[in-house]
């Protein structure tokens, strides 16, 4: 029987060296899965899985946190032309807030993985385990440990930002297409002059905060 893999090897300096060690067991197609927007206030909930094609080398791949803008698209671009297996779910802010975050994070790791086209044998997930993920590892700082992981990272990210320039160009007054929804000190100052919109997790304090006393802001936004 093959023994679950050490979380040890999280630390290996090579960002491939993980899901090759997983290869060699027989533990393959290895996935990995992350999510962008977990701590923003406005925008949807964006989990990506990704399964890299065996032998898969890619430019600049890293956390999506530590590449520009320019780079996250290009390793975008990279990733689709290297045929990997990508799958995206989202979820929008009236659903975080009926669901609540962490619900939504969850169940979008094990959605995004059943919906690759082909079962993977082992998945990496970023940062903790996910319950009813069988054959999975939570990795300490995934994306900057696992080649998989780091590039749902930049699946994620990209498609979030994309739609949050989409929303920027819908509602322009908020700023989103600069902070993506984060709560920066800009989106705090569009909040308390134009209050929430329908894009925001009413959920979240400081969003339901600068709803009060506003007559024309409905429950619910």
């Amino acid at each position: 029987m093959l023994r679950p893999v050490s979380s040890r090897l999280r630390r290996d300096s090579d960002l491939y060296a993980l899901e090759a060690a997983l290869l060699r067991r027989g533990l393959g197609p290895v996935a990995g899965a992350d999510e962008a927007g977990r701590g923003a206030c406005a925008g949807p909930l964006v989990v990506a899985a990704v399964s890299l094609p065996p032998n898969a080398r890619l430019d600049e791949l890293n956390d999506s946190k530590l590449l520009t803008e320019a780079a996250r698209e290009r390793v975008f671009e990279r990733l689709r032309r290297s045929r990997a297996a990508m799958s995206v779910v989202m979820y929008e802010p009236d659903e975080i807030d009926r669901r609540g975050i962490a619900v939504c994070n969850l169940e979008g790791m094990r959605v995004a993985v059943a919906r690759l086209p082909e079962r993977p044998g082992y998945v990496l997930t970023d940062g903790f385990p996910v319950p009813g993920l069988p054959g999975s590892l939570g990795v300490v700082k995934g994306d900057r440990t696992a080649a998989c992981v780091a590039a749902a990272g930049v699946v994620a990210k990209v498609t979030r930002d994309r739609i949050m320039c989409e929303l920027d160009r819908r509602r322009p007054e908020y700023g989103f297409a600069v902070h993506k929804g984060y709560s920066t000190p800009a989106h705090e100052a569009a909040l308390r002059r134009w209050g929430p919109c329908e894009d925001h997790r009413m959920s979240y304090a400081n969003v339901a905060a600068s709803a009060v006393g506003r007559p024309d802001v409905p429950a619910g936004a």
